[in-house]
């Protein structure tokens, strides 16, 4: 993992084509602003996570209707 410090208003640049700018800091909570061409989904990690779980679930389902039918 890389651990940067950056101020409000800095920004840093990920593959030539992502922008992560800090927006505000207040408190223990920053606002970050990310720019991303439209074809980069962009999740926070919480909502990801419950994607994969739910994908997970749907894969298993098929795999057992494929076992039943099989």
């Amino acid at each position: 993992m890389l651990a940067l410090s950056r101020k409000k208003g800095e920004a840093l640049i990920i593959n030539n084509n992502i922008e992560i700018t800090v927006l505000e800091i207040k408190g223990d909570q920053v606002k970050l602003g990310i720019s991303a061409p439209k074809e980069v989904p962009i999740y926070r990690k919480e909502v990801y996570l419950q994607i994969q779980d739910a994908n997970k679930e749907a894969t298993e389902g098929v795999e057992a209707l494929r076992n039943l039918f099989g």
